[in-house]
């Protein structure tokens, strides 16, 4: 029995005492933020292309309607 309870202070020991002597650092280092420039190209011709399109199917459904 006793040889049983030194084998577990022995094993114990051997899990406990790693962990005893790790130290662990951490280090935060700055964040640097920056802005974010877009630029969006529209094109405004398909636009007026369609507007000419139904503008066409506008006038023949009011010549419809009168």
């Amino acid at each position: 029995m006793k040889n049983k309870t030194i084998m577990l202070a022995l094993i114990l020991a051997g899990f406990w005492a790693p962990g005893c002597s790790t130290n662990h650092e951490v280090q935060v280092a700055p964040v640097e933020v920056k802005p974010i420039h877009i630029t969006i190209d529209v094109n405004v011709r398909v636009d007026r292309a369609l507007d000419s399109f139904f503008d066409d199917i506008d006038e023949t459904e009011s010549q419809i309607k009168e």
